[in-house]
């Protein structure tokens, strides 16, 4: 499932060529950073969790087994750091609700919409928010989504589902909202 040049990256990393290693985050770094970032919204935060994601699998280099994609291996980590991350911050923060995510913003532009569409995703739970950003922006198939996340294709679907339907208010209650 890997590339013969990812393949002799990974052998030459597990042997301790730093170099090598270096070689696999340029590949997959951009990768692993847009995941990072939207699933935090924060620049910071996601370089901080994709810097950690790359720690977490130079050391545990030794378990991937070359059975399914390199990067989805690499999504796997990010993603679960992301969620670890996410319930943190809720915990630090107190539970997230709409009113402290949405913007006052009177612009009704593409640009604006879209701001809003980011941040109600925000507002996801974080698996579902996740299924989303798999599926949606990085325009995985529900199978390989469902590797990455771990969880049967159906349970992939049924949060994809309940995503669109928490989406779908979200969107009635911010046309409800007075500018």
């Amino acid at each position: 499932m890997i590339t013969d040049d990812e393949g002799i990256l990974i052998a030459r990393s597990r042997d301790g060529d730093w170099e090598a290693f270096a070689a696999l985050i340029r590949l997959h770094q951009r990768m692993i950073h847009a995941l990072t970032y939207r699933m935090t919204g924060s620049i910071a935060d996601a370089e901080d969790l994709a810097q950690e994601t790359f720690i977490r699998a130079y050391r545990s280099l030794y378990t991937y087994r070359g059975t399914a994609k390199f990067s989805s291996w690499l999504y796997r980590i990010a993603l679960n750091l992301c969620l670890r991350w996410k319930s943190i911050e809720q915990r630090r923060r107190g539970s997230t609700n709409w009113e402290w995510a949405r913007t006052d913003s009177n612009d009704s532009s593409q640009h604006a919409r879209s701001e809003w569409i980011q941040e109600a995703i925000a507002l996801l739970p974080p698996k579902q928010r996740a299924a989303v950003i798999l599926t949606a922006y990085d325009g995985l198939t529900h199978s390989e989504a469902a590797d990455i996340l771990g969880c049967p294709v159906k349970t992939l679907s049924w949060r994809l589902f309940a995503a669109r339907r928490r989406l779908t208010e979200l969107l009635k209650e911010e046309e409800k909202v007075p500018p």
